[in-house]
């Protein structure tokens, strides 16, 4: 598996001239409120018009449907959207070996959407996406409604499925010590324009 490399981006209040993350690394992203954080890796999954050159290792974006890319690369929203009224009938594949690692029994299928908390949503959002073996990984704030301990739990198994898979992730993160743990790399947005910094 290979890493993720975005060359001369641009979408509506984004530019990136490169950025490139190694197969198995985690970059941070980080920037003020505002700045572009959200459309960038929205851009970057093909959500939103944009221009440029993105690759996961041999998958281009442009050469294959957006469908097909966002599986390659799953974006994971801060807040994950859900269309049915129980956990369930949101994916056709809920592996239990996830479920169990991210703190819920098989009975959580069985939940109504309304009854979950924010951060159980930002979890099985998580778990939703895995279950697609993507390549990478774009999250948007993963951990921002999780206490310490589920925190720490995303953290524990985001580094173990990079090292089991050679995935790699694109984190945004407002917390400097965070990204010193989950990072080996750093990126900032200001005003839409991206640039690499020391991590922290």
């Amino acid at each position: 598996m290979s890493g993720l490399n975005v060359a001369a981006l641009e979408a509506r209040g984004v530019r990136v001239e490169k950025l490139s993350i190694a197969a198995g690394h985690c970059a941070s992203l980080s920037g003020p409120s505002g700045s572009g954080k959200t459309l960038l890796l929205r851009a970057i999954a093909d959500l939103d018009d944009n221009q440029g050159t993105v690759r996961s290792g041999s998958i281009v974006r442009d050469r294959v449907s957006g469908p097909a890319w966002r599986r390659a690369v799953g974006y994971v929203a801060a807040e994950s959207h859900w269309w049915q009224p129980r956990v369930g009938d949101h994916a056709d594949d809920w592996p239990a070996t996830l479920l169990q690692r991210f703190g819920f029994g098989a009975d959580v299928l069985d939940w109504e959407i309304q009854r979950l908390s924010s951060g159980e949503r930002q979890r099985l959002g998580l778990i939703r996406t895995l279950a697609q073996a993507p390549r990478g990984l774009l999250l948007d704030e993963p951990t921002a409604n999780l206490d310490d301990d589920n925190t720490a739990r995303i953290e524990a198994f985001i580094a173990d499925w990079r090292d089991e898979t050679s995935g790699w992730v694109l984190w945004v993160s407002h917390d400097p010590e965070q990204r010193l743990r989950i990072a080996s790399g750093h990126y900032v947005i200001t005003a839409g324009k991206v640039a690499p910094q020391d991590a922290g």
